[in-house]
């Protein structure tokens, strides 16, 4: 094993847990402003690489089209969160957590039944894009081009969401309402509206997590149940609720599947696993709990 073999890895690593923030990110937002586990988040994700498959049929199979009907796939789950949350989500805010729970399960089911009813139960797949087919040389070794899309959809997102969080007047109610709602309704703010931006966001991101991983998957109605257990795991082991932890906890995540690969190929997939029993051994509330 040389440096370039390692330094690949490790840039292969880091862009999975980039891929990853982007759908934990998501559904951080959600459960620390809501208060809501959303075990529909997987579903959306689903229905983003879905709706990609569709739009890029319209659209055609260029790099355009490709990035085109990747927003429109994270703006489609983004409306269908809407709707859930003005519908459902909203008659359940204070109530039981097992009620919510029961809520988002149910919308698992509901999802994966009509994706069968109008796609099929069959596999589909997306074409990968000329311009993201093939690699680049960096530091001294070589990297495919789809990953760095999962890097730069990562780093992004890491941007947007500071932005949004920090320096906008709805990011600040939303840091407010996750420490104290009473006091921010006591204020006057509608805090209803701030959990309807923060599940719509969650949503469109897991859209696009959806749509950006449709070249490299198989789309089926089944896709999201196993993308939702490795998404909690990053929010439970960064910390339920705190987006930075999730990034933290995304990139150590993707770092171990890399190098579990190269070093124990058989034993990759028990190795998040175990780095989050560990992480919970040491910090049961995760890496940044506050």
């Amino acid at each position: 094993m040389d440096l370039s073999i390692v330094a690949s890895y490790l840039l292969i690593g880091i862009s999975r847990g980039m891929f990853y923030f982007v759908l934990a990110a998501g559904l951080t937002l959600i459960l620390g402003v809501l208060k809501i586990i959303n075990f529909a988040h997987g579903s959306l994700y689903m229905l983003g690489a879905f709706f990609m498959y569709t739009f890029i049929g319209i659209a055609g199979q260029g790099t355009g089209a490709f990035f085109l009907s990747a927003v429109m796939a994270a703006i489609t789950v983004g409306f269908i969160s809407f709707i859930i949350e003005q519908m459902l989500l909203k008659h359940l805010y204070g109530k039981e957590h097992l009620m919510q729970m029961l809520l988002t399960y149910s919308l698992v089911l509901i999802f994966g039944d009509s994706v069968e009813m109008i796609w099929g139960t069959d596999y589909y797949t997306v074409a990968m894009p000329k311009l993201l087919s093939g690699s680049y040389h960096i530091f001294g070794t070589y990297i495919s081009k789809f990953y760095l899309l999962f890097l730069i959809s990562g780093l992004l997102t890491v941007v947007l969401l500071w932005l949004y969080m920090y320096k906008t007047k709805l990011g600040k109610i939303a840091r407010a309402v996750a420490t104290n709602r009473s006091m921010v309704e006591a204020l006057g703010i509608n805090a209803d509206a701030t959990f309807m931006y923060a599940f719509v966001i969650g949503g469109v991101l897991a859209g696009l997590g959806g749509a950006i991983a449709s070249p490299a998957v198989n789309i089926t109605s089944q896709m999201g149940d196993s993308i939702i257990i490795k998404v909690f795991l990053v929010v439970i082991v960064g910390g339920l609720g705190n987006i930075w932890g999730s990034l933290i906890a995304a990139i150590i995540f993707g770092i171990s599947e890399s190098f579990g690969v190269l070093i124990f190929p058989r034993f990759e997939i028990a190795f998040p696993f175990a780095i989050a029993a560990i992480v919970l051994i040491l910090k049961p509330r995760g890496i940044l709990s506050k």
